[in-house]
């Protein structure tokens, strides 16, 4: 068994090699930040909207429908405030 280093702990840094070849593209780490949290977001959106539907349309009668939709929305918001701002929400 290893033991245990003396030094302090590190914040995480990711690796400068995934940032490097994005330079030559002529684009920033941060618009290729901004560039993934959109794409996760629009899939995000969009499967709401069609999962939303699905619920409402072939569970219209269900007592679950209303709560699974709130609960869906609310963890989704819940999850993307933790992820975006490392706070927690509830």
């Amino acid at each position: 068994m290893a033991a245990m280093s003396d030094a302090p702990l590190q914040p995480f840094a990711p690796p400068t090699a995934l940032f490097t070849d994005l330079h030559f593209a002529g684009l920033s780490a941060g618009f290729a930040l901004e560039l993934v949290l959109f794409f996760a977001f629009s899939f995000w959106a969009v499967y709401t909207i069609v999962a939303i539907y699905h619920w409402f349309r072939f569970s219209h009668a269900s007592l679950v429908t209303f709560p699974a939709v709130a609960t869906h929305l609310i963890v989704s918001f819940a999850l993307a405030t933790y992820i975006l701002t490392g706070n927690r929400v509830l």
